[in-house]
C-alpha cells in the first residue's frame, strides 16, 4: 500500500468552515426524524414538535389547604366581637389539600383559622360537631386552585428543540401527555484501531497499550444526547479497516477510526476511506490534532481521529460535536470563558493554533492560570486541566503576566474554591489533595510542581495560595527561611511544616550498577536521571556534587530533567536512568531499592493574606488534625510527621 503523507495543513477555521459546508450541502446536517417514548423516559432528549397540553392542571377547582370549604358571601361580617357560625354539611365542608371543592362553594377557610361548636342533642344528650365559627371574612377562591392555575389546556407546555429535563417531564405529565416525540438519538460507531492495542484487564505484555480512547470518547458522545456503539478492536491491516468501517456504515450515522490518521507505515485509514468514499480533508493546523482525517463514506461522515488521546479529545471535540448537536437540531453551548494571567512565558510554534492545557486558581482577585504537560499522549493533563489556552497559529507565544482568554472545563465555582500550590513536588500532597476533597467536598487542591524557588517565587507573584518547598541554605544549615527572607522581605509568611522525608539514590531491586553514592555518578555507566532547575532536590543534587570535588559536565544524563519525584522512580524503573535523586515514599511505591543520602525539612509557605481564609484553615486542620491522613503518610515510609502543622515561621 502506498504511503500517505498529510494532504493538507488547513487553518482550523477554515476545516470547521470547510466540514460543516460540505455535510449541508450533501443535506448531511439536517436534524433526524422523530420517534414517540413514554415521557417518564425522555431526560435528556429533544423535543421534535411543540408539547401542547391535553388537559389543564389542575382540571377541576382543588383546595390548597386542608381546612373548611366556604360560600365567601356567607362570611360577610364575620369579626371577634360578632363572630359567624357555618353549619357543617350545609353551609361549609371539610376538605384536605388536593380535594375537589364541592359545587356552589367557592373558598375554603384554614384549619387553624376556625373554631368547631359542638352542640348538645336534647334527646339523646350526645355531643356533635355541627359548626364552624370563624371571626373575619373570607375573599373569593382563597386557598383554591383554580381549573387552569398551572396549565391550562392548549397551552404550549415545551416548544420543539428543547432539551427535556426533571421538571419538564413533570409538566408533560401534568398536561396530560403519556408520550412525547422526541428526535432519534444519533447512533456513533467508534473503532478503535491498533495492532499495539488491547482490552483493559487483560495480562499485559511490553509493547501492549491499553484502549481507553474509545470510552472517552464514547462518554463524550453520551454527554452530547447520542448513541455510542463501540466495535472490536481492530488490527493496522487494510482490509481489515476497510471490513469494519462498511459494517459500521450500515450500522450507525457516523463511523469515527481512532487511530491510523497520521503518515506512518501501518496508518491506513486515509487509503481505506478513498477506497471505499472520498476524504473531504486531511490535516488540520492544530496542536495537539494535526492529523485528523474528514471524509464520506455512502453519504455519511466518516472520522479518522488521532491516537493520541489528547488529539482525539480535542479533534473530536471539534469536528464531531457540531454535527451531533445538528442533528439533534440543537445548537452548540459555548463552554464558560474567563480570563486569568498567565503564570509564566509559553513558546509556540508558529504556523500552528496551540491548545494549550492550563490549571486555573482565583488568588486574591486575580485568576491565575498555570500551563500544565503539552504532550499529545499525556490523558493526565486533561484530567488535571480546568480549561484551554488558544494560542493562534501565527503566534511564537505568549509572555508571562499576559492576560488570557479560558474555555473552561471547571466551572467557574469549582474554580474558586481551588487551592492553589505551585512548587516543590512531595506525594503527601496527592494524599492532602485527596482528604480535603473527601473532608470538604466543595473544596479542592491544584498542584503545580516548579521546584521550590519557583514556587516561592509564585507566591511574591501573587500566582498561589500555598507554596511547597525544602531549600538547604548550605551556610545555615537551616531549612527555607533564609530563602523567604531574601525572596519575600515584603511579604508577611507564615511557615508550616508538612514533613521531615529522607532523599536518596534511586537503583533498581539488587542495584545491578552497584551504586553506592555520589562518586558513582561520575562513572561513564552510570546514567543520572536530574530535577528541574530551581527544585530543592536539584540544590540537593549540586551541593554532594560539589562537596565530592564531581563537575556536573562528568555525570551523565545531569541534564535530563524530572518534574517530580514519582517521575524520577519511574525513569529509573523502566531503565531511562541508572539512578536518581528522589524521596524513600517514591522508591518505595515502585519497588526500587533506596540508598540514603539526607533527611530534609519539607515546609508549606503561606502568605498572610491566605494564611486565614477558610480554605487554608481547612486544609490545615486536616494536617493538624486528622489522624487517618497522619497514618496514611507514615505508612508511605521515610517520613517523620514530629512537627506536622507546626509553625516553623512567621512574619508578621
Amino acid at each position: 500500500m502506498k504511503r500517505k503523507i498529510y494532504l493538507e495543513t488547513t487553518p482550523l477555521n477554515e476545516a470547521i468552515e470547510k466540514w460543516l459546508r460540505r455535510l449541508e450541502t450533501e443535506k448531511i446536517l439536517n436534524p433526524f426524524s422523530s420517534e414517540n417514548i413514554q415521557v417518564r423516559d425522555s431526560l435528556g432528549r429533544i423535543t421534535a414538535e411543540p408539547v401542547i397540553a391535553k388537559l389543564s392542571s389542575p382540571f377541576y377547582h382543588s383546595s390548597a389547604m386542608d381546612g373548611y370549604a366556604v360560600r365567601y358571601t356567607e362570611t360577610f361580617g364575620a369579626s371577634e366581637t360578632s363572630p359567624i357560625k357555618l353549619k357543617i354539611g350545609e353551609q361549609t365542608v371539610y376538605v384536605d389539600t388536593g380535594d375537589p371543592i364541592p359545587d356552589s362553594f367557592n373558598a375554603v377557610i384554614m384549619i387553624e383559622d376556625v373554631n368547631l361548636v359542638r352542640t348538645q342533642s336534647t334527646e339523646h344528650r350526645i355531643q356533635t360537631d355541627e359548626y364552624i365559627e370563624i371571626i373575619e371574612p373570607v375573599t373569593p377562591w382563597q386557598h383554591v386552585r383554580a381549573i387552569g392555575e398551572d396549565i391550562v389546556a392548549t397551552e404550549l407546555i415545551l416548544p420543539e428543540n428543547h432539551k427535556i429535563r426533571p421538571v419538564d417531564i413533570g409538566a408533560m405529565l401534568a398536561g396530560g401527555h403519556v408520550e412525547v416525540k422526541v428526535r432519534k438519538r444519533p447512533k456513533i460507531v467508534i473503532i478503535p484501531t491498533g495492532t499495539e492495542i488491547v482490552e483493559p484487564g487483560v495480562v499485559l505484555k511490553k509493547g501492549d497499550i491499553i484502549e481507553y480512547n474509545s470510552r472517552v470518547l464514547g462518554g463524550l458522545v453520551s454527554e452530547w444526547g447520542a448513541e455510542t456503539l463501540r466495535f472490536r478492536i481492530v488490527r493496522d491491516n487494510f482490509d481489515e479497516i476497510k471490513k469494519a468501517i462498511l459494517e459500521a456504515h450500515g450500522t450507525g450515522d457516523m463511523v469515527v477510526v481512532n487511530a491510523g490518521a497520521s503518515a506512518g507505515s501501518e496508518d491506513f485509514t486515509t487509503g481505506v476511506i478513498e477506497d471505499i468514499g472520498e476524504v473531504i480533508l486531511h490535516g488540520v493546523n492544530i496542536k495537539p490534532g494535526k492529523p485528523v482525517i474528514l471524509g464520506l463514506v455512502g453519504g455519511k461522515p466518516v472520522l479518522g481521529i488521532p491516537g493520541y488521546p489528547v488529539s482525539a479529545y480535542i479533534t473530536f471535540n471539534v469536528f464531531a460535536r457540531p454535527v451531533i448537536y445538528k442533528w439533534q437540531g440543537r445548537d452548540i453551548e459555548e463552554p464558560e470563558k474567563l480570563t486569568a494571567i498567565l503564570s509564566r512565558q509559553v513558546a509556540s510554534p508558529l504556523g500552528q493554533e496551540e491548545f494549550l492545557r492550563v490549571k486555573i486558581g482565583k488568588v486574591g482577585d486575580k485568576f491565575i492560570a498555570t500551563p500544565v504537560s503539552r504532550g499529545a499522549g499525556v490523558l493526565m493533563s486533561l484530567v488535571r486541566a480546568d480549561g484551554f489556552v488558544r494560542i493562534p497559529e501565527m503566534s511564537e507565544g505568549i509572555g508571562a503576566g499576559t492576560e488570557v482568554g479560558v474555555e473552561l472545563l471547571r466551572t467557574k465555582n469549582e474554580i474558586e474554591n481551588t487551592i492553589v500550590c505551585i512548587g516543590s513536588h512531595d506525594n503527601t500532597l496527592d494524599l492532602l489533595s485527596n482528604f480535603l476533597k473527601k473532608r470538604y467536598p466543595k473544596l479542592s487542591l491544584s498542584s503545580a510542581h516548579v521546584g521550590s524557588m519557583g514556587g516561592l517565587i509564585a507566591l511574591k507573584r501573587g500566582e498561589a495560595h500555598i507554596a511547597g518547598t525544602h531549600l538547604l541554605d548550605e551556610e545555615t544549615g537551616e531549612y527555607n527561611i533564609p530563602f523567604i527572607k531574601s525572596l519575600l522581605p515584603d511579604r508577611k509568611i507564615v511557615l508550616v511544616n508538612l514533613v521531615y522525608r529522607e532523599q536518596g539514590l534511586l537503583v533498581l531491586k539488587g542495584n545491578p550498577k552497584n551504586v553506592k553514592g555520589f562518586k558513582d555518578l561520575a562513572r561513564e555507566d552510570v546514567f543520572f536521571i536530574n530535577r528541574q532547575s530551581g527544585a530543592g532536590t536539584r540544590l540537593l543534587t549540586d551541593k554532594h556534587l560539589k562537596e565530592h570535588g564531581i563537575n556536573t559536565k562528568d555525570v551523565q544524563g545531569y541534564e535530563r530533567e524530572e518534574y517530580t519525584h514519582m517521575g524520577v522512580a519511574s525513569a529509573v524503573l523502566t531503565g531511562l536512568a541508572d539512578t536518581g535523586l528522589a524521596i524513600l515514599a517514591s522508591a518505595r511505591a515502585l519497588g526500587l531499592d533506596f540508598i540514603p543520602v539526607a533527611k530534609e525539612r519539607y515546609d508549606i509557605a503561606i502568605p498572610m493574606e491566605f494564611y486565614n481564609t477558610g480554605m487554608i484553615q481547612n486544609l490545615l486542620s486536616i494536617v493538624r488534625e486528622d489522624n487517618e491522613f497522619r497514618e496514611t503518610v507514615v505508612n508511605l515510609g521515610g517520613y517523620d510527621i514530629t512537627d506536622m502543622g507546626k509553625v516553623m515561621y512567621m512574619k508578621r
